[in-house]
């Protein structure tokens, strides 16, 4: 599980954050108030969770919005206030074209930058070029949902973003991984109660068998 399912989530947490620890916890379900999925189907991988997240929304329904980014028409897609069904492959460009959206929008914590990161510069350049329109017509989604999702990322306050092996279990996971940590670091939504980017591990304690040092480069 280690080596196959969590590999890419654990080279994109180390070199982002320089760490192979998530900073969330399940806790952060009950603060955050847009709950960002993709790459899973957490209704069938991830039961126990699912239900947590519904019994938030059926409690507070309008200080939960739930994201979904998924090609298939899930049932955890069937519960989501904006479900962007997007081309296979897409969704680093989709992170891309979301982060220029939220530069647009002046949405990024300049003070949060400042102070903790690196890499500012050579980022926007990365993505400036991912226009609303470039992004949503490569991805396969209208501009308008594309809009909509961009400005939950600029104005809201406990942005939780959950992925499991949709992205893990792909070629150029540990850049999606990357794309979605950079969109948590732009906008300061990370170590705070209800925000922060959150795998869903693949198997019963993962992250146990990690810090055992159950990996292919640390055997």
């Amino acid at each position: 599980n280690s080596r196959l399912c969590m590999s890419s989530a654990v080279a994109g947490y180390t070199r982002s954050l320089g760490s192979d620890g998530p900073p969330c916890c399940y806790e952060d379900l009950d603060h955050c108030s847009v709950a960002f999925l993709i790459g899973t189907n957490t209704a069938e991988c991830h039961p126990v969770l699912f239900q947590r997240l519904l019994k938030r929304k059926k409690r507070d329904p309008k200080g939960l919005t739930i994201v979904v980014v998924d090609p298939r028409t899930t049932d955890t897609a069937k519960v989501a206030d904006h479900h962007l069904a997007i081309a296979p492959g897409t969704d680093l460009a989709l992170l891309h074209g979301l982060a220029r959206l939220v530069i647009q929008d002046n949405g990024f914590d300049s003070d949060f930058i400042d102070a903790a990161t690196e890499g500012f510069a050579s980022y926007t350049q990365t993505i400036n070029a991912w226009t609303a329109g470039k992004t949503a017509k490569f991805c396969g989604i209208t501009e308008q949902d594309l809009r909509a999702v961009g400005r939950l990322w600029s104005r809201k306050e406990g942005v939780l973003s959950l992925w499991s092996m949709g992205v893990n279990q792909r070629r150029e996971g540990t850049a999606v991984v990357s794309g979605l940590i950079n969109l948590h670091l732009l906008t300061g939504e990370i170590g705070k109660p209800g925000a922060g980017p959150s795998s869903l591990t693949g198997q019963p304690n993962a992250m146990g068998g990690r810090e055992a040092g159950g990996l292919a480069h640390l055997l």
